[in-house]
């Protein structure tokens, strides 16, 4: 399956976000969302979102806990379904498509808009270079050419081929923190995905692996659309194009990153931005 759109879906899907900035609007979105609302049981947790993401750009989604940021990130790949009690209303259109089309299979959505997590998961019984594959080779390729190919190739994206090409057959759990997330993101790319979405992938590493991934972050956004949940604020204003404020399951503000961080259009933005609550 691909959800690339055409140039007539790209126009149906901007025009459809009106929380949405000129600004953002021009550019052709990867996402736009019609009125989206999460549920989780009997609480709200994402309230009617508009917004478009462009695609081919680092979008970032920042604000305080507890403010729907990460359940928002999951919709987008209908990951959220898979915590019980949960329900949506609205709509989600990915390159045109609505991800929530009755002949859109979940588990197909999940392999064209990939995730990397938190806390890095490498699978700990994988060496390094079965944790790249084991998605392919869920899919079932099994050709040891197109294996060895793609698992390279995806290193080779995450910077991390160099660091691990004498050491492949090592289980995946014995890299440095920094490595397995970048592991992770390697397995990610391995399934050549359309969209990376990433949750907070930095959270729990030094600066210097901070470093490398944001460094990543900025090679891949020349194949993929990517966007990434942060807490720092600093993290948001290196590595993104364009920010999302969300503030108690709403969408505040979305524009340039340059101009949400120097002269946001809501006070509330502003407030969050300079450290008065959050």
């Amino acid at each position: 399956m691909t959800l690339t759109m055409s140039q007539t879906q790209a126009s149906v899907a901007t025009s459809a976000t009106a929380a949405t900035t000129d600004s953002v609007r021009s550019e052709t979105a990867a996402f736009a969302t019609r009125d989206l609302s999460v549920w989780y049981g009997q609480k709200e947790a994402v309230q009617k979102v508009n917004l478009s993401i462009p695609a081919k750009h680092v979008t970032a989604i920042i604000g305080p806990s507890g403010c729907g940021k990460s359940t928002f990130l999951r919709c987008l790949n209908r990951m959220h379904e898979l915590t019980p009690g949960a329900r949506t209303t609205g709509e989600i259109l990915c390159f045109g498509k609505n991800l929530y089309s009755p002949d859109l299979d979940a588990v197909v959505i999940r392999r064209r808009i990939g995730m990397v997590f938190q806390k890095s998961n490498p699978f700990p019984t994988m060496s390094i270079a079965e944790n790249v594959v084991a998605g392919l080779r869920l899919n079932g390729i099994r050709n040891k050419h197109v294996l060895r190919e793609r698992m390279e190739k995806s290193l080779r994206m995450a910077a991390l081929w160099d660091e691990v090409k004498d050491d492949l057959n090592r289980p995946g759990i014995s890299l440095s923190g920094g490595q397995q997330q970048r592991l992770c993101i390697a397995r990610a790319v391995a399934m050549e995905p359309e969209v990376l979405l990433m949750d907070e992938p930095c959270s729990a590493l030094d600066p210097i692996a901070t470093g490398k991934v944001e460094d990543l972050i900025q090679d891949l956004k020349t194949k993929y659309t990517i966007v990434i949940v942060t807490h720092n604020m600093q993290q948001a204003g290196r590595c993104s194009d364009f920010t999302a404020f969300f503030y108690m399951g709403k969408l505040i503000e979305l524009d340039r990153t340059g101009k949400i961080f120097t002269n946001p259009a809501q006070k509330q933005t502003e407030d969050y931005i300079t450290g008065r609550f959050g």
